[in-house]
């Protein structure tokens, strides 16, 4: 007998469990909460506006929302709280879904073939096998994150207190960048690029993440990284450096890596940082040689003295939208400089 080809239906019981019972006026409704209300959150979710008459509502949802006016009934959090929460919750866990989507049809399918029935279904019995893992795992992990982030903020908070004119939120802000991303990546094929996307940024990843740096956001060939530290930062660049040097795709030999860094007051907006110090870096970046990293006079200025670290004042460079800008090269300490010393 021929396999089926999973449904929707199967898809959302999988999932979701319980059936659609609601119409949106109806959850609202049964809630407590204003269907105006209601379709924002759903929106900022990252779902599609339905038809008032659609029954696409479950128990789950009525109870996600139940909780969302307990919340607002604490008057802690007001409307506009929730609906940014709802926003960062619905893009974080989009991008995660079809992440781990990708890697376990990745990991069921040969590349280049297309999924059959029975590739379909298996992929749904190896869902429904690890979803309690993976469901206990994600929630583990994003608390553990949240510490992480709340130790940062605290690490802050002190350096606040011992120098008051702090009085903005000063991280070490740095950009890695592939360079000649484009003209490298016509030599390869679509997989072979996937493969070196992937491993730049894992490897990044990693690097930061070792130093108990923050990876703020990748985009493609660039990666945008922060550190309450700015000694913390030049040693992220310095690690970056020397681990892209390795091969990261299937070729022998991947592009070089240039690095920006600067270190001032940022803005913190869903997760991501603003400001002129994040357009620094930026700038730093573009006008860095293969394989260099580039520093701003602040952050120079507190990579003085570090161990195993050498800063270098070199000639201004223009900076668009910035002006002239006074660059430093931040290089590892060389072995003979250590013995001199």
């Amino acid at each position: 007998m021929a396999t089926r080809r999973p449904t929707s239906d199967d898809i959302r019981r999988l999932f979701v469990g319980s059936p659609p019972r609601y119409t949106r006026g109806e959850v609202a409704a049964a809630a407590g909460l204003p269907q105006e209300f209601t379709g924002r959150i759903w929106r900022a979710l990252g779902f599609a506006t339905l038809a008032d008459d659609a029954v696409a509502f479950n128990d789950g949802d009525l109870d996600a929302l139940r909780r969302i006016r307990a919340m607002l009934e604490t008057g802690l959090l007001d409307e506009r709280a929730i609906v940014r929460m709802a926003r960062a919750l619905g893009r974080t866990t989009s991008r995660l879904a079809e992440w781990q989507a990708e890697i376990m049809m990745g990991a069921i399918l040969e590349p280049g073939t297309h999924p059959s029935d029975e590739d379909l279904a298996r992929s749904m019995e190896i869902a429904a096998r690890f979803l309690p893992d993976f469901e206990q795992t994600l929630v583990h992990v994003w608390r553990a994150q949240l510490a992480a982030t709340a130790s940062r903020l605290l690490a802050i908070a002190v350096m606040a207190e011992e120098v008051p004119a702090m009085s903005r939120l000063s991280l070490a802000v740095g950009f890695a960048d592939l360079v000649s991303f484009t003209a490298f990546s016509r030599r390869l094929d679509e997989f072979e690029l996937a493969d070196l996307v992937e491993g730049f940024e894992s490897r990044t990843s990693d690097v930061i993440a070792s130093h108990g740096g923050r990876l703020v956001k990748t985009l493609g060939d660039e990666v945008l990284f922060t550190a309450t530290d700015p000694v913390t930062a030049g040693r992220i660049a310095l690690d970056l450096v020397d681990e892209l040097k390795r091969s990261i795709g299937r070729g022998e030999e991947g592009p070089d890596v240039r690095i920006g860094l600067s270190y001032g007051p940022v803005l913190p907006v869903m997760g991501d940082v603003f400001g002129t110090t994040v357009n620094l870096a930026a700038r730093l970046t573009a006008i860095a040689r293969p394989g260099a990293i580039l520093a701003d006079a602040e952050m120079a200025r507190r990579l003085e003295g570090a161990e195993g670290v050498d800063v270098m004042r070199i000639r201004r460079r223009p900076a668009r939208g910035l002006g002239l800008v006074q660059p430093y090269v931040v290089r590892r300490t060389s072995p003979s400089a250590g013995r001199k010393a």
